[in-house]
């Protein structure tokens, strides 16, 4: 069988065109995760990771839909291949059923993550400049109006903590950082 696998950043990033590339292969299943690819945590990559079996061929548009760093692809790719799953990637023309399509794997994946370093690191420089010309000033502060009345009757055991982040909307983390 042929296994399609598409991955967008974001809920609102359309998956159109690699649904079109998709279906002109011939895909007869297809997974989509529409989250980071920084890390191999996606529902759909999971659900297509155990579905896959021997003879079968997994197919993305390209590495970076696939893995964002070149440990996790190739990690990917090695649990495919111990199944006996083949990996197509069309915008780099790698197949992992030749040791020159193993081999590409590795550079290309190494190109990807370099490309993904240098994205974060021009992200980071341009923050950098927007506060000098104080444009950025990063995330507003959660402040809540009865922030103080809250943590008072917390710290009283009128309430729990549980009770008293839930009534700020705050996470456990942001909560104890806060009353410090």
């Amino acid at each position: 069988m042929k296994i399609g696998y598409i991955r967008v950043s974001t809920q609102e990033q359309n998956t159109i065109r690699q649904e079109v590339m998709m279906h002109e292969l011939g895909v007869d299943e297809l997974y989509i995760d529409r989250a980071s690819g920084k890390n191999t945590d996606r529902p759909e990559l999971k659900k297509m990771m155990d579905y896959v079996r021997r003879g079968d061929t997994v197919i993305v548009e390209s590495i970076s839909r696939f893995a964002r760093n070149t440990r996790d692809l190739l990690e990917l790719v090695e649990q495919l291949t111990d199944k006996g799953v083949e990996f197509i990637s069309r915008k780099e023309a790698i197949d992992t059923t030749t040791p020159t399509g193993k081999f590409m794997l590795t550079v290309f994946g190494a190109v990807a993550e370099l490309e993904r370093e240098y994205i974060l690191q021009r992200q980071r420089e341009g923050i950098e400049i927007a506060k000098q010309h104080g444009k950025y000033k990063g995330r507003k502060p959660i402040e809540h109006p009865d922030f103080d009345e809250v943590v008072s009757r917390w710290r009283k055991g009128e309430i729990t903590a549980v009770e008293a982040r839930k009534r700020l909307g705050m996470s456990k983390a942001t909560f104890y950082r806060k009353v410090k």
